[in-house]
């Protein structure tokens, strides 16, 4: 096992009704911008329960942040948190908005041109606005998490940041939330649960045995209750376990002292920056197909992943590694998500994008082994069509 420093600051405050314990969370004399996707926060009622919450507080909102947050539209929201002099961010959404909200709890603050903390990838990041979250969406773990990834629609560049100041301070998650979701953004926020594990799981043994049984165990969770996910969507039972699931998949517990992979997600991102296919939906495209490429230098832990998530143990060790990513494809497929770009009618002159795109932005070393150049995101892009 690695070296390493594991410490998560954020509050998790978990359950039904706990939406109105903002009222004691958030400072009593907070001037509050609140930021949110679409108008499904509104008709849901979540809105008018934070509204409620937050009391007689300065509170000012913002809307419209998209499903990939951009760039632009973030501006907006740090223009109106300068222009007005609001001190605490409130997200009230999903990984997108919470993403958003770290950048513009960063970007509020920066002295220079705020694109500069998506290009160091949060290097440059000295402060940032205090913020909190209501997360009604589970699949990214933004909300217990320092990181985000913002796209600049100008340029399609789709580009990731972290900061040990962005933090929330607390996340409230209900997840009675989740009962109005699309069953396509409940499918996403499964698929999306599920790579992030394998992101910090599927690389090479590294004799930390705490970390691969919590990656194993979140796996086969979400395996477990993915059909009961989608079809019954107020089993809060079933919610609550997802919700908590995609948490925990990505606050840092999982990927302590552990080598991580994360190239399924560079890929991935290129994917919807280009073609604005959902964040999920492109690691189920590149997943299946990386896992194969990458066979080799992942065999011993592909072997004890088909055997302790899928339950395979018969044949040999190549039957037993293609089983395990044939069973991938599958639960993917089976949650309506594609795993070939064909599916979006999607070819060769997708691949030749896409790896235009990874040049430009210097992934061409990727993985845990940093030996994903170009020329293997070729093989990859190509064995997912």
């Amino acid at each position: 096992m690695k070296n390493f420093e594991f410490h998560n600051p954020t509050r998790i405050v978990f359950g039904l009704d706990t939406v109105a314990k903002l009222s004691t969370l958030v400072p009593h004399d907070a001037r509050v911008l609140i930021l949110y996707g679409g108008a499904s926060a509104e008709k849901t009622g979540t809105l008018a329960e934070v509204r409620a919450a937050l009391g007689q507080r300065t509170v000012q909102e913002f809307g419209g942040i998209e499903p990939n947050p951009s760039y632009e539209t973030l501006m907006r929201a740090v223009a109106q948190v300068r222009g007005d002099k609001l001190d605490f961010l409130l997200a009230v959404g999903g990984g997108s908005v919470i993403d958003g909200t770290k950048f513009v709890a960063a970007a509020a603050l920066y002295d220079g041109e705020p694109w500069e903390i998506a290009e160091r990838g949060g290097a440059n990041v000295r402060q940032a606005l205090p913020f909190g979250t209501v997360l009604t969406l589970p699949a990214t773990g933004s909300e217990m998490n320092s990181g985000g990834v913002v796209t600049k629609k100008a340029t399609h560049d789709k580009l990731s940041f972290r900061s040990a100041l962005l933090y929330p301070q607390f996340s409230v998650l209900d997840p009675s939330k989740t009962f109005t979701l699309p069953a396509r953004q409940v499918a996403n926020g499964l698929v999306d649960a599920f790579v992030h594990t394998t992101e910090q799981y599927l690389t090479y043994p590294a004799q930390a045995m705490v970390q691969d049984r919590f990656a194993e165990g979140l796996l086969q969770t979400l395996v477990e209750i993915a059909p009961q996910a989608v079809a019954a969507p107020d089993d809060y039972a079933t919610r609550a376990n997802l919700m908590w699931t995609a948490t925990l998949a990505l606050n840092g517990l999982i990927g302590a002292g552990v080598p991580q992979d994360w190239a399924t997600h560079m890929i991935g991102h290129e994917l919807t920056a280009l073609y604005d296919i959902d964040h999920a939906r492109t690691l189920a495209l590149v997943l299946p197909a990386l896992l194969d490429v990458q066979r080799e230098q992942k065999r011993g832990k592909l072997l004890q992943y088909g055997e302790r998530v899928w339950n395979i143990t018969q044949g040999s060790d190549d039957e037993r590694i293609d089983m395990a990513i044939a069973s991938t494809r599958a639960f993917f497929e089976g949650l309506g998500i594609p795993t070939r770009l064909s599916a979006y009618q999607l070819g060769q002159e997708a691949v030749e994008a896409v790896l235009k795109q990874l040049a430009a932005h210097g992934m061409t070393s990727l993985g845990e082994h940093r030996d994903i150049d170009l020329a293997r995101s070729r093989r990859i892009l190509e064995a997912a069509l």
